[in-house]
């Protein structure tokens, strides 16, 4: 069965085509950089899926950055507004 999957404004028709679109915002940005405030909206709906999103958010949500993870691969950081910082995959979120 196929699940439709809604981010916000965005609604994608099977799991991968989200799973793209959010590879697409990956890979958009360099190493390091600042995720800008359109895509930072839609990063902020996706975390609020995330099964530990309280965690991951904590006291609430400043920005959101692209670093380095494991292996060679990139993935999406959020600062929390207390100055710390968590990964978290957009995978886990869907």
């Amino acid at each position: 069965m196929v699940r439709a999957i809604r981010i916000g404004e965005h609604a994608f028709e099977k799991k991968g085509a989200a799973e793209e679109f959010l590879k697409a915002i990956l890979y958009k940005y360099d190493i390091g950089d600042l995720v800008d405030a359109k895509d930072s909206e839609i990063l902020s709906e996706l975390l609020h899926r995330h099964p530990e999103a309280s965690l991951k958010i904590g006291p609430g949500i400043e920005s959101f950055h692209v670093r380095k993870a494991d292996f060679g691969t990139r993935c999406f950081y959020v600062t929390r507004v207390d100055g710390t910082e968590e990964k978290f995959s957009a995978r886990s979120c869907l």
